[in-house]
């Protein structure tokens, strides 16, 4: 049954493992719906009464082969949308996610495939998000976090996250955009301490070049850039 409740906790789940392997659990899951704890634990028990998720007590939360398609249809519908935003009405890629979480409970099948016709099929969003297909398969190739690349790494940037829109706009404003060429050149100059592949949590500032150019990073920029491995 079409559930946006329902649909929402099947895309956080499934965004939790896009770009890591490790599953989410209860309290990650809460953290990031902004729900108490009990609701969730609620409704994960209705999820896997319907068969969309796999879960045992205080365990991770993984979707079913059911659960997967579901959310990846959801994704395809939100990741669209933000595309078309994009290209066709010129918004922002900082713009984009909450109109998007609102058109994608809206539009119809039809409408989606039209959007998806007149983009000429992307592949990826504004963010470099894998846009599934109608069979809720992605083409995602190999990456690595910023913050966890060694020094003398190269790569081009394939996604920034959208979950926080000031590190959004702080990737954008030093030219970490989908596509620009990256090499990590040495330490962060922060504290002169910290070396680009420390702990995400510490990092406060790396000096990187971006398209050739040298650029500072601001705190935190470092957890939410994905590389070409």
């Amino acid at each position: 049954m079409a559930s946006p409740a329902v649909d929402d906790y099947l895309k956080t789940i499934y965004h939790h493992t896009e770009w890591q392997d490790a599953r989410i659990t209860p309290s990650q899951l809460a953290n990031v719906l902004g729900l108490a704890p009990s609701s969730v634990t609620e409704m994960v028990q209705k999820l896997a009464a319907q068969g969309l998720v796999t879960h045992r007590p205080y365990g991770p939360i993984a979707l079913t082969d059911t659960g997967q398609l579901r959310a990846a249809a959801m994704v395809r519908r939100h990741r669209l949308i933000e595309t078309w935003l994009v290209q066709e009405f010129g918004y922002a890629w900082d713009e984009v996610h909450d109109e998007a979480e609102i058109l994608e409970h809206a539009i119809s099948d039809r409408l989606l495939d039209g959007i998806d016709e007149r983009l000429n099929h992307p592949r990826f969003d504004p963010h470099g998000d894998a846009i599934p297909d109608e069979h809720g398969h992605v083409d995602r190739p190999p990456f690595v976090l910023l913050a966890d690349a060694a020094t003398g790494h190269t790569g081009r940037v394939l996604r920034v996250s959208d979950r926080d829109v000031d590190l959004l706009r702080a990737a954008d404003e030093a030219g970490l955009t989908v596509g620009a060429e990256v090499h990590v050149g040495g330490p962060v100059r922060a504290n002169g301490e910290v070396q680009v592949n420390a702990d995400a949590s510490t990092k406060d500032a790396a000096t990187l070049t971006v398209d050739g150019s040298s650029v500072d990073l601001a705190p935190g920029v470092a957890a939410v850039v994905w590389l070409t491995a």
